[in-house]
């Protein structure tokens, strides 16, 4: 086992266990060693930012692993049902989306080229859910949606989500730019958050990155991750339900 699937499999034991665990506990049920767990819980800088102890040593998880993902709203600044965000005006979404951003720390310099992603981001998941609730009824309206999640405390983690959507068991995490051209660069910024997310979520979930264009106009691909051997999805929102349908094959 890895260090970061050790890392992974120690936060997925902490959140099974509702009234928390001590080390001993968790090495019993990830067959790891309790030094292991030890090193992890003290040195893992995303653990230190997704579990705490209390006064009898036992961890607690601050971010449910199942649905409703309890928690999750501590670290974004906006999060709730999708059913829930196609309810607010965009003005409504936006006081609550700033005032949570602010509450979590997200700088909101620049605020006006910034409102105005936020806006054209807003913009690109609502047409995106009207498609997929015409192509696939009202279920996904229960999907959960967390905006501008941030995980940053610790110093060595850095993570920035524009926009997750998750599913019964899949996590879209969609990296917004408002450009018409595939940035390598950007590419990669898209697929690093996938390694926290994975811990964030557990091993029932699959997380999926992708890049969306808003400049572009009818782009679908699949381009490489830096010189890895793995493909990330790119495209421009009016395409955006052809990710979903590539993962969840509603139109076959």
């Amino acid at each position: 086992m890895t260090e970061r699937d050790a890392e992974r499999a120690v936060c997925a034991a902490i959140c099974a266990a509702g009234d928390g665990l001590k080390a001993r506990e968790i090495a019993a049920r990830t067959g790891l060693e309790k030094k292991t767990v030890n090193h992890i819980l003290y040195a893992s800088p995303l653990l230190k930012e997704l579990c705490w102890q209390d006064r009898d040593c036992r961890w607690h998880a601050l971010v449910r692993q199942e649905r409703p993902h309890l928690g999750l709203e501590e670290f974004s600044g906006w999060y709730g049902r999708a059913g829930d965000f196609l309810l607010l005006s965009e003005e409504a979404w936006l006081t609550q989306l700033t005032e949570g951003c602010a509450r979590i720390g997200r700088s909101l310099n620049d605020t006006r080229g910034l409102l105005h992603s936020f806006r054209d981001c807003r913009e690109q998941i609502r047409r995106l859910l009207e498609d997929l609730r015409e192509m696939l009824g009202e279920e996904c309206l229960g999907w959960e949606l967390a905006f501008e999640l941030r995980l940053k405390r610790a110093r060595t983690v850095r993570l920035y989500a524009d926009v997750l959507l998750i599913t019964e068991n899949r996590v879209f995490s969609l990296e917004f730019k408002m450009k018409d051209r595939v940035d390598p660069d950007e590419v990669l910024q898209a697929a690093k958050y996938s390694p926290y997310l994975e811990t964030v979520f557990g091993p029932a979930y699959e997380i999926i990155p992708v890049l969306v264009l808003t400049a572009a106009r009818e782009l679908f691909d699949f381009v490489p991750i830096g010189k890895a051997d793995r493909l990330l999805p790119v495209c421009s929102g009016d395409m955006l339900f052809n990710v979903f349908d590539e993962y969840l094959g509603f139109l076959h």
